[in-house]
């Protein structure tokens, strides 16, 4: 296992976190920002939060983390993916941990359910997971 890092630039941390946000920027002036990213994001505004689910692919694009290319599969994840961001206007943000795109939507449909206050924290929580994974994956 990877250790986590001491300092990492914007720039390394826009490549774990899938672009260079207000978040990233802000997780750049610390130590250690992995190991403060749940504590950051926490007290990060709604918009800095929304801003850096945006950055993340959707669920059932190109990456390199989604498998599955079923296009039965693809078509219900972009509908249901246009039915989340209308109504909480901000992406979808799940950490896939190995699960097909086909095992993620009974994840996407239960949470469509859940309030928007709610959908930014697991969001955001579920971001931080997946750089953390990134960071213990990269070579």
């Amino acid at each position: 296992m990877r250790e986590l890092p001491r300092q990492l630039s914007a720039d390394e941390l826009a490549g774990l976190f899938s672009g260079r946000t207000r978040l990233v920027e802000r997780l750049a002036e610390h130590e250690d920002p992995l190991g403060v990213a749940r504590d950051v994001v926490a007290s990060a505004s709604e918009d800095e939060k929304a801003e850096a689910l945006a950055a993340h692919p959707r669920i059932g694009e190109r990456s390199a983390e989604q498998h599955g290319d079923d296009p039965c599969v693809l078509a219900e994840l972009a509908a249901m993916n246009a039915a989340y961001e209308k109504r909480f206007v901000f992406r979808f943000v799940v950490f896939v941990n190995g699960r097909s795109r086909a095992e993620l939507l009974p994840v996407l449909r239960e949470r469509l359910r859940r309030t928007r206050s709610e959908e930014l924290a697991t969001g955001c929580d579920d971001l931080v997971s997946i750089a953390l994974d990134r960071w213990q994956k990269a070579p």
